[in-house]
């Protein structure tokens, strides 16, 4: 048992949201006590103390989707001409770095954006893997990746045409082995999901295989969902359908399913999502860097669709991705007003419901019997802060390298901005000389 405590707590619990001075007390993996520091240190005189020393204390962050196998692109020289399109992105870049991927590569990717997400304060990670010339064991090589470093993760593997059947039907068998050996009660910090590219790279016969392999599997999928224009046209050039009403025809769309970005959808195909209990992630970031458009975000949110933010890989710090998120609906729609309350609800209430059809407990949340998911930012607010203006203070003041303690499901994973346990200058010096033969082989 510890506290954690003599700082300013925001619980994101609706009915008690915020403390001027609050402790946290943790037993095992979970927060059996949330009070005023005064008072619960004098019922708890004896139990080790971590003083946030007037710090901001909050739950960790959740990133809903994210593309761990992407880390190595970083200061990577692009070789090929300037993409003009999202295809010319995908095919001159991502689909050359997937197929250059061995598990080595893999390991280092993972450990090393594992690492950087938790030095952002993000304790739980929803991520969509590709590494087409070395399918099988890729997730198994992340998952040990995650539990050498004490992070919670959702995993699953990129099916896809694009290289072809056997590549598929590993991938395939990859998914449906990982959630067979992680999708069950005796653990819950790794769980899986079925992943799939997009409509666009995957055929009628390719998504029968991927939907009759899930059978009698209780998990959801993981899917690119009308994120460029090119999605759109292909689904309707070659079945008359829209993407979101060919996925739904094949079973895909339901409540444990991740519909990311869901850009270049109508009115009908939100009401399918709305009917089904689909997920949907929106990753702002990325979907500006690859110059596909804005999510109907607003749209989606209004409703009743749940909408979570993600990354898609573009960084590992959420309280960027919150910025971002504000700010781009607001330049789209020519309107200052809008996604002040939208945006706080998809990163700290939506992620949350998301995480909840994977992993046991309340995550993302600080109260009495919540998972112990807990971070420490180093933020002395210059104007009042108090529970009514506590997430334009995130949203305007922290980043996610103010974070300096970041707890897990009750164990301290990073204290005073140090890993515990890990030797963190060693695995970024293996990564840096895995990353550079990796880069030769690019060229």
């Amino acid at each position: 048992m510890f506290l954690i405590g003599n700082g300013r707590l925001i619980t994101q619990e609706e009915s008690n949201p915020f403390y001027h001075n609050g402790t946290v007390v943790v037993e095992g993996n979970k927060i059996i006590e949330i009070g005023e520091t005064q008072v619960i240190k004098e019922k708890y005189p004896n139990v080790e103390f971590i003083d946030a020393k007037g710090q901001l204390i909050m739950p960790g962050m959740i990133n809903t989707h994210h593309h761990i196998y992407s880390a190595f692109a970083r200061g990577m020289a692009s070789t090929g001409p300037a993409p003009k399109n999202f295809l010319d992105i995908l095919e001159n870049m991502w689909w050359k770095v997937d197929k250059n991927l061995k598990l080595k590569d893999v390991k280092y990717s993972a450990l090393t954006t594992y690492i950087e997400s938790i030095k952002n304060g993000v304790t739980t990670v929803f991520d969509h893997h590709a590494s087409p010339m070395v399918v099988k064991d890729s997730l198994f090589t992340i998952a040990d990746a995650a539990k050498e470093v004490g992070i919670r993760t959702c995993l699953c593997y990129e099916v896809s045409d694009r290289d072809g059947v056997d590549v598929l039907e590993e991938g395939i068998k990859e998914n449906t082995d990982f959630i067979k050996k992680h999708n069950t009660k005796d653990q819950n910090m790794i769980k899986g999901m079925f992943g799939m590219h997009a409509s666009f790279t995957l055929s009628s016969e390719s998504l029968h295989k991927c939907v009759d392999s899930m059978k009698g599997l209780d998990t959801g999928y993981h899917v690119h969902t009308a994120e460029a224009i090119d999605d759109l046209e292909d689904s309707l050039a070659k079945y008359n359908k829209r993407v979101v009403e060919r996925l739904n025809d094949y079973g895909v769309l339901g409540e444990k399913t991740i519909a990311v970005h869901c850009i270049h959808i109508d009115d009908n195909e939100m009401d399918i999502l709305k009917k089904n209990g689909t997920q949907v992630v929106h990753n702002p970031e990325s979907n500006m860097g690859n110059a596909v458009g804005c999510s109907p975000a607003l749209e989606l949110l209004a409703k009743g669709i749940n909408v979570g933010l993600g990354t898609d890989g573009y960084t590992n710090d959420m309280f960027e991705s919150m910025k971002v998120a504000n700010i781009i609906h607001k330049h789209v729609k020519s309107n200052p007003s809008v996604a002040w309350g939208e945006t706080p609800q998809m990163l700290f209430e939506n992620n949350r419901k998301i995480v909840a059809k994977y992993f046991e407990g309340n995550v993302g949340v600080l109260k009495e019997g919540a998972v112990a998911d807990i971070i420490i930012a180093d933020y002395n607010p210059l104007t009042p802060m108090d529970e009514t203006n506590y997430n334009s203070h995130i949203l305007f003041g922290l980043m996610g390298r103010s974070v300096n303690t970041t707890i897990i499901d009750g164990k301290i994973i990073m204290q005073d901005r140090k890993l515990v346990g890990i030797d963190e200058d060693q695995i970024f010096e293996e990564s840096r000389k895995t990353s550079s033969e990796f880069w030769g082989k690019m060229k």
